[in-house]
């Protein structure tokens, strides 16, 4: 039987297992196609090898299928995979060099850039990371995410008009997505935009009420136009749709506190304590809490 025949056959046969799910059984078939004289040669072959190997978190044999790949030829995605698996090792230097590696191959390699980026700003380097996503988002301009991490970081960086527009084009490529509603709330509320910023909290919880932080954003935001009413109601709701957040606990007891309903306040601080203890140093020092303090100083002590 022709032996490109039988390579093919065989990964064939993976592709179907692997799109099943059986990733063990795909790696079988994938290893019989490598084990034909021109299964050693076939680049794509073994490609394929090196993200089953990292789905099956091996990234010893990973890495010797992508350097066994740029030993046959300069292949941006055997750099490319390499500077994922250095990542996720925390080699964040030697995973840089092997990004700019594949891009030097392949100006154009969208992910390359995107994935760069992402690193820059995980390591706080926000000026890199601006430059990569920029090329990345002038490579695939309705890229969704591209624009909304760039957003995000223009957003840190107080330069809130450049982060508005990079929203607003996440939005036109999807209108809908609660992060990018969520994001357009945080900028409208620094531009002092209240209106619009409780408009776009409430699309967002709209979209999706596992995402515990829009209640926040939009509960904190009437706490400080003074409705603690409309505040306490809408950080419940929060509670209520994602009950294991500690952070909407905390909240709730502060705005309980102001409206002198100590027993339930102090209800919400043992939740949040028990559900993330690391909270009773940040408490102490929260003069919001001073009466809870005092009432029952026991619940912020680490030894309780």
């Amino acid at each position: 039987m022709n032996n490109n025949y039988m390579m093919e056959n065989y990964k064939n046969i993976g592709k179907n297992f692997k799109r099943n799910g059986q990733i063990i059984k795909a790696l079988q078939f994938f290893n019989k196609a490598y084990n034909l004289p021109e299964g050693r040669k076939n680049i794509e072959l073994i490609l394929d090898l090196a993200l089953l190997y990292d789905e099956l978190d091996n990234a010893i044999m990973a890495e010797e299928k992508y350097r066994e790949v740029i030993n046959i030829a300069e292949e941006e995605r055997a750099y490319y995979g390499l500077a994922i698996l250095y990542e996720d090792k925390g080699q964040y230097h030697e995973a840089i060099n092997y990004y700019k590696k594949a891009i030097s191959i392949n100006p154009y390699y969208h992910k390359a850039y995107f994935f760069l980026a992402n690193l820059y700003d995980e390591m706080g380097d926000k000026e890199s990371a601006i430059k990569y996503y920029k090329k990345a988002e002038e490579i695939q301009p309705i890229d969704f995410w591209t624009h909304i991490n760039l957003g995000c970081i223009y957003e840190e960086l107080n330069k809130d008009y450049h982060a508005l527009e990079e929203m607003k084009k996440a939005l036109e490529i999807d209108p809908n997505h609660y992060m990018a509603l969520f994001n357009m709330g945080v900028i409208s509320k620094k531009l002092g935009n209240s209106n619009k910023a409780i408009e776009y909290y409430e699309k967002s919880i709209c979209e999706n009420k596992k995402y515990g932080y829009s209640f926040l954003n939009l509960a904190v935001l009437y706490k400080e136009l003074g409705s603690y009413d409309k505040a306490i109601h809408i950080i419940s709701d929060g509670i209520l749709n994602n009950p294991e957040e500690p952070y909407l606990y905390y909240n709730r007891a502060c705005f309980y506190v102001h409206e002198k309903l100590i027993d339930e306040g102090i209800n919400d601080i043992k939740i949040a304590i028990k559900l993330y203890p690391d909270f009773i140093d940040y408490m102490k020092k929260d003069e919001e809490l001073v009466l809870i303090k005092k009432i029952a100083p026991e619940l912020f002590s680490e030894h309780r």
